[in-house]
């Protein structure tokens, strides 16, 4: 007979252990109950013993739950481990009423520093290696049927088994979250379930993890210390796994035994903000729940839980402009309450309000369903933790840059639209390109929606928990934000591997607005080009190194030297490059081809700028456009090369709409060996603006059609994925203008062409009265609201050299 047996009859057993279900509000509901009847003179809670001194943070009015508590080793920050609690946790609950009834609370698991040295040859996973909450009687273990003591046994599951369920959350609502508390019994929950916990753990033993068996030692240890200090009147909240092991009558040395030996590491512990997101199973915690968001509705919810439910998922739906009335919430609860009913349920679950919502509100799609699950279901609440909790010196920094910045971190996406022009756009802009070169990824720069300056920025901003790790781990960097980024850009410079890095790294300085770093970065930059001969490297580095220039106007950067280095970056390239596209294979070519295009666009923003700031490089695009005609010509250079060269030489108004027709006439002649015509022509008409060249330039469609009714049938079979990669790139309105022209043969004069008729866009002439239409809606986008005198063609004219 177990000693809760023995008591059964005389009131709880001495010591009260109530074994929970952590994440559990049908548990931090009975906690509360059984603690207000009890009345200890002490709490003991399953947790590190090194956060008692955190403990009374929690009665802080800035304290908003959900939080965790975070431990990581003093000299490797990484190494760290979380205990997440939610307003509905048990261990939650049992801290709260300790501190209201002014009663001590104590942490009893393992300690930190044990838990986090335990596996030095890697950091332990999170919420394992440090496991409290641990998946005891929280559905987090090994899911199916247990094999024996070598498989790691999830109760829930097993116990779900047992009466006859086959979903672990099905059972435990119906035993637990729909029953209440006890009538007149706050303590018959947690006997019960002490009961059917030391049935599994005559079975199962340890449950397939030794290291339970440590920390239940810890935990008698520390009980037996209370129970000195303060009589048997002493409550124990932990996971009902561990309650029979906390019962089970064990000698002091047994325990001590167990203890010895065990490995040390210097820890730090402070509590951090925690999300709904993170508390969910699915994002990779052990002891997590399906549905934050639900329980904790549950939890708070005094009185018609499900009423108030479908009440707060017709609001969400209704957000999204969904036609959701309160005739909708009546059928949805009446539905709800019928198919749990029909499923002999004590009351509808989570699975009866979600089939009722997806047939009532939802009309039968899941696609709406799916946002009630994220927003709801498992929500986006972000907790808070108080200024006067411990942090490291960079982490307080950041807190005060996101006070004064107004930018607050919020646990659901949003995107972030910042005007460089205004100081604290620009503030905002620095502070996250600063945190992204630490490591901590708090925002994600986006595209920028209407418009393509550079004094506008678009970023997603979402607040992870685990950046509060990143951000102590970034803490040896220095200690603020600022410091600590400097720090981090000239390490990354020192040991950047390859001349593309480090070229990439000036761009974050300037972005960063890394004044000191700077020039540490610049010098080492100069040193790699100088010594890297490789054209592939340099013709990599040159685009991030001449997108860095454009920020100068902007952030008030003075980019002279960066000028310089580009300069002389790129006319290393224009020297190596003819010579490094002769004798390449299909990938080598393509690759190189990516090269050129990203060069050519670099020389385009470099040009101007060295003018100015590099006298000695003046010139750049009269020289770039001579290695293009240069690889135009060379048959060495593999197909696509050549033909990219010709097009680039075109686009730039360097090569004659009919000398181009010439040099693909020559490319496509037949003594060409089909595939590298193809490649010629994917290099030509490939990328952007290719297809609407052949649409404007029918002879040069014409060109490509008598080639390819000329190729074999055995040759056509191998160009074909070529062309097919090619043209399938092109917008469904290009592709279909393609085909209308060669349905009447390109290139042949018709009536149609000679007339427009019947080919829309095409006219003999110039229509100036249209072209004249469209002209004060260019003015606006230019910003224009000048008159200018000339009309016509004339202002049209103007107007593009306005807006170039």
């Amino acid at each position: 007979m177990s000693e809760a047996e023995r008591n059964a009859g005389g009131g709880p057993a001495r010591p009260l252990l109530l074994g929970v279900r952590h994440h559990g509000p049908g548990s931090a509901r009975a906690v509360r109950a059984a603690l207000t009847a009890a009345r200890p003179r002490a709490v003991l809670i399953e947790g590190p013993p090194e956060a008692d001194a955190l403990i009374p943070l929690a009665a802080d009015e800035e304290m908003r739950p959900p939080v965790a508590l975070l431990a990581h080793a003093v000299d490797e920050p990484g190494r760290s481990a979380f205990w997440p609690l939610a307003e509905f946790s048990p261990e939650w609950v049992a801290i709260r009423w300790a501190l209201e009834h002014d009663v001590p609370a104590r942490f009893i698991d393992l300690p930190a520093t044990h838990s986090l040295a335990w596996e030095r040859g890697g950091a332990p996973e999170e919420g394992t290696g440090a496991d409290a909450p641990a998946p005891e009687a929280s559905g987090g273990g090994t899911e199916g049927e247990p094999q024996g003591p070598d498989v790691r046994v999830d109760p829930l599951a097993v116990l779900a088994e047992a009466a006859g369920y086959d979903d672990p959350e099905r059972w435990w609502e119906d035993v637990v979250e729909h029953r209440g508390v006890g009538a007149g019994d706050a303590f018959a929950p947690f006997t019960a379930l002490e009961e059917a916990m030391a049935a599994l753990r005559e079975t199962y033993g340890s449950g397939g993890d030794d290291r339970d068996l440590v920390r239940e030692a810890h935990m008698r240890l520390q009980m037996r210390a209370a129970l000195k200090e303060f009589g048997e009147d002493v409550a124990v909240v932990c996971g009902a796994w561990h309650v029979p092991a906390l019962r089970r009558r064990t000698t002091v040395s047994a325990d001590r035994a167990l203890l010895r030996g065990l490995p040390r590491v210097k820890t730090d512990m402070t509590w951090v903000p925690w999300t709904y997101r993170r508390l969910a199973r699915a994002s990779g915690y052990g002891a997590g729940i399906d549905s934050p968001g639900w329980y904790g509705h549950l939890f708070g919810a005094r009185d018609r839980p499900v009423e108030r439910w479908l009440t707060r998922v017709a609001g969400l739906l209704r957000e999204e402009d969904r036609m959701v009335s309160s005739a909708h919430v009546i059928e949805a609860v009446r539905l709800a309450e019928t198919l749990a009913a029909m499923r002999g349920r004590p009351l509808p679950g989570l699975s009866e309000t979600t089939d009722a919502v997806r047939a009532v509100m939802c009309e039968g799609s899941d696609v709406p369903l799916a946002l009630v699950h994220d927003r709801l279901v498992v929500g986006d609440v972000l907790g808070e933790v108080p200024p006067s909790a411990p942090a490291v010196p960079l982490q307080r920094d950041l807190t005060r840059l996101q006070r004064r910045l107004r930018l607050k971190p919020e646990a659901l996406e949003r995107e972030l639209e910042l005007d460089l022009r205004k100081e604290t756009d620009g503030e905002r802009s620095r502070l996250l390109h600063r945190l992204r070169l630490l490591g901590v990824g708090w925002g994600e720069p986006a595209s920028s929606r209407g418009s393509t300056g550079t004094f506008r920025e678009t970023w997603r901003l979402r607040w992870e928990p685990e950046l509060s790790v990143r951000v102590a781990e970034a803490g040896v960097w220095g200690t603020t934000v600022l410091a600590a980024a400097t720090a981090r850009a000239e390490a990354d410079a020192t040991t950047a591997q390859g001349l593309a890095e480090v070229t990439g790294l000036a761009e974050h300085c300037l972005l960063a607005d890394l004044a000191r770093a700077l020039p540490v970065v610049m010098r080492i930059l100069a040193d790699r080009a100088a010594l890297d001969t490789d054209v592939g490297h340099l013709a990599q580095a040159l685009p991030a190194l001449v997108r860095s220039l454009r920020y100068g106007d902007v952030r008030g950067t003075d980019t002279g030297a960066l000028t310089e280095v580009a300069a002389g970056l790129a006319e290393r390239v224009f020297v190596g490059l003819p010579p490094a596209c002769a004798a390449l294979d299909a990938d080598a070519a393509d690759a190189m081809r990516r090269h050129v295009d990203a060069v050519h666009g670099a020389v385009g923003l470099l040009g101007d700028a060295a003018e100015t700031a590099a006298p000695a490089h003046t010139g750049l695009r009269d020289r770039w456009h001579g290695v293009l005609r240069v690889l135009s010509a060379r048959d060495t250079v593999p197909g696509v090369i050549r033909g990219r060269a010709v097009r680039l030489l075109l686009d730039d108004g360097e090569v004659e709409a009919g000398d181009a027709a010439r040099l693909m006439g020559l490319a496509l002649s037949p003594g060409t060996p089909p595939a590298d015509a193809a490649a010629w022509i994917e290099g030509f008409v490939g990328g952007g603006g290719g297809g609407m060249l052949l649409v404007h330039d029918e002879r040069l469609l014409a060109l490509i059609d008598g080639w390819l009714t000329g190729v074999s049938a055995e040759a056509f079979t191998d160009v074909l994925p070529l062309l097919r990669r090619t043209f399938s790139a092109y917008e469904p309105g290009v592709r279909r203008t393609l085909g209308e022209l060669v349905r009447r043969a390109p290139g042949e004069p018709s009536r149609a062409r000679a007339t427009g008729a019947g080919i829309p866009g095409f006219a003999p002439e110039l229509d100036a009265g249209r072209a004249d239409a469209v002209l004060p809606v260019v003015r606006l986008l230019l910003g224009r609201d000048d008159t200018v005198e000339a009309t016509g063609v004339g202002e049209g004219h103007e107007l593009a050299g306005a807006g170039a």
